[in-house]
């Protein structure tokens, strides 16, 4: 009863909280106010959004290309078209709770592709690494370039960087706590555990036993430059937002990462960060709100598409298992 219902809060939690944000955004804005809003919608070039959504479903492509670079040294293969889809059902399934898109993919390919669970999930959170090595040098680059606006940002919403820092040192001390106790323990529960991490350190280690390295860093550049790039195309939608700079975008871009991180895909959160955040560089509230659910509604209108498209296709097309 108790884990049904830690699903449940998991799910109805983070949509609660974004229902929340759009009313409260919403409600602070004027007839006017919304009257510019939806104008600000009519008069968008939708030209850059569409490649927006292309770059999209591209960073998809090769997220699943990649993925077999590192089932390979196991011994096993994907075919590309289950791949592709499993990748594209992930992404759906972490709207509905964040991270089981992750478990999702490793089932499916385990189930068309006989690829074992632990396996699988294990070359996923690899996967996970090599892409949180490069999100954080964006972070890095970000803070870099963008300190004092993304500071600015962090103390407008009492975000106390110390205190994250407490809970980020808090957390490894358990993992480290609970590590000590797997090692000790005889226990049956304890050892299939064991045998699940170790499944999973197998996976995770083929990062480096993999004979196309090099190809594997190629597809993890291209899939985050696509990522950068379908937030930053969409700068050219308004005239407002054109004048902002390619640093900025990619302040932005690390503001949007976290929101999406965090909650089911950034629902409701995304593009009042966004707005929030943009208008550190002189672009009205309106403006802002508009550009956020924009670029939201397009990357989530890929996930979506493709995802629904997936679920039909992907039965189908392994008819014979």
């Amino acid at each position: 009863m108790k884990k049904k219902l830690s699903k449940i809060i998991q799910i109805v939690l983070p949509l609660a909280l974004g229902l929340f944000l759009i009313w409260y955004t919403y409600n602070k804005f004027s007839p006017d106010q919304l009257k510019q809003l939806k104008e600000n919608f009519l008069k968008a070039d939708y030209l850059y959004i569409w490649i927006s959504m292309l770059f999209g479903a591209l960073s998809h492509f090769s997220r699943a290309y990649r993925w077999n670079y590192l089932l390979e040294p196991m011994g096993y293969r994907a075919r590309l078209p289950n791949s592709f889809m499993a990748v594209s059902i992930g992404y759906l399934l972490n709207f509905a709770i964040p991270r089981s898109g992750e478990v999702s993919r490793a089932l499916v390919i385990n189930k068309y592709d006989k690829v074992p669970f632990e396996k699988a999930f294990g070359t996923i959170v690899a996967e996970r690494i090599a892409d949180l090595f490069i999100s954080v040098c964006i972070l890095f680059a970000a803070l870099f370039l963008q300190f004092d606006t993304l500071w600015g940002l962090m103390d407008t919403h009492n975000i106390n960087p110390e205190k994250l820092a407490v809970f980020g040192a808090a957390g490894i001390i358990m993992v480290l706590l609970f590590w000590i106790y797997l090692k000790r323990t005889r226990s049956a529960l304890g050892q299939k555990i064991r045998n699940f991490i170790n499944g999973l350190k197998e996976g995770m280690l083929s990062i480096l036993s993999m004979k196309k390295k090099w190809a594997f860093i190629a597809h993890t550049i291209f899939i985050w430059t696509m990522y950068v790039l379908m937030f930053y195309i969409c700068i050219f939608a308004f005239p407002e937002t054109q004048t902002i700079t390619f640093s900025q975008t990619l302040s932005l871009f690390v503001v949007g990462s976290f929101t999406i991180a965090f909650t089911n895909g950034g629902f409701g959160t995304y593009p009042f960060l966004i707005a929030e955040a943009i208008l550190l560089y002189g672009v009205d509230y309106t403006v802002g709100t508009s550009f956020g659910w924009i670029v939201w509604l397009s990357q989530t209108s890929v996930i979506v598409f493709l995802g629904i498209i997936s679920f039909l296709v992907l039965p189908l097309y392994n008819k014979s298992n």
